[in-house]
């Protein structure tokens, strides 16, 4: 018998089936993207906020003065800084300023902002357009300018405050210094840190008051609800986020107020318009203390921390209530 071989043809190596790389790193890329886009803002952020921050802090936690300044052989000397500034009783007739400054800048600030955009809800389309321009160019004014035409209007010489009290037969105030009087300037600064706050406020609100549904008020109304109730239970309830918000800014910007007092007064006559913004750079520069002046910010940076902590917690617990 004739053995019949068959040819085969050789067999190649089996080799395990390639997956697709591409979708694989496209996925990779789009979840990398966004962070790469965000990363220059995040340490620009992170440059301009944290780091000064963490400056100060060092500083106030070392010995530093105008030698260790210049050659730069500052020591540690933990928290005696800290120490020094609260047992200085200036330090807490500054503080207790800061809050008075705060509490009525901040009241009046919320109280004529909300009249006003109520007051602009109530308008017509040409008045409302003319308002809401002149409050868009007075926040737009620059604070340094602003603080210079308010210097003016109350100049004892040439101020048209005192022209116009002694136009209308007020004798005495003809050539009254104001900004030499303690409560003057400080009801003056007060004034000022207002003017320059409401637009802001007032804008925010009359926004968040165009979101309030006409249904509610016309309801309210038929049930014979009077304005003031109507306010209180249809119109402040949902505008009641926005009002927070911008209570919450305007205790934080109303806290940290320094330019207007430094261009104005820098902290005078003698500390009646003193806040703890001014306190900490009289302290650094003045004394060249850049050590307290530091510990100072610190102090400022956790009272008005304190502050808003408290408020965040009342205010989370009276959304609980309702």
């Amino acid at each position: 018998m004739s053995v019949v071989r068959e040819r085969t043809a050789p067999r190649s190596p089996v080799r395990p089936p390639r997956h697709p790389a591409g979708p694989a790193r496209r996925a990779t890329m789009a979840g990398v993207w966004p962070y790469l886009l965000a990363a220059p803002a995040v340490l620009g952020m992170l440059y301009l906020l944290v780091y000064p921050l963490a400056r100060a802090v060092l500083i106030s936690l070392q010995d530093f003065r105008l030698r260790q300044l210049i050659l730069g052989d500052a020591r540690f000397v933990g928290l005696d800084n800290y120490r020094t500034l609260l047992a200085d009783p200036r330090f807490w007739t500054v503080v207790r300023r800061t809050f008075l400054f705060m509490a009525l800048s901040v009241a009046l600030i919320m109280v004529l902002s909300t009249l006003v955009a109520l007051m602009i809800e109530r308008l017509g389309r040409r008045w409302r357009t003319a308002v809401l321009s002149a409050l868009v160019l007075t926040w737009a004014m620059p604070v340094v300018a602003a603080t210079t035409v308010f210097q003016w209007l109350f100049h004892s010489e040439f101020g048209i405050v005192n022209h116009t009290l002694t136009g209308l037969g007020f004798a005495s105030f003809e050539g009254y210094p104001w900004l030499a009087h303690g409560g003057a300037a400080f009801g003056i600064l007060v004034a000022l840190v207002v003017w320059q706050s409401l637009p802001f406020a007032a804008i925010t609100l009359y926004s968040a008051l165009t979101t309030v549904p006409a249904e509610l008020y016309e309801a309210a109304r038929i049930d014979g609800a009077s304005g003031a109730r109507v306010f209180r239970s249809v119109t402040l309830p949902i505008v009641r986020p926005i009002f927070m918000l911008v209570l919450s800014l305007e205790v934080i910007w109303t806290f940290r107020a320094f330019v207007q007092i430094w261009v104005m007064t820098r902290g005078g006559p003698g500390d009646a318009t003193t806040i703890l913004p001014v306190y900490a750079v009289q302290t650094a520069l003045s004394q060249q203390r850049y050590d307290l002046g530091s510990a100072s910010s610190m102090v400022t940076v956790l009272l008005m921390s304190g502050v808003l902590v408290v408020y965040f917690r009342q205010m989370f617990r009276q959304e609980a209530e309702l």
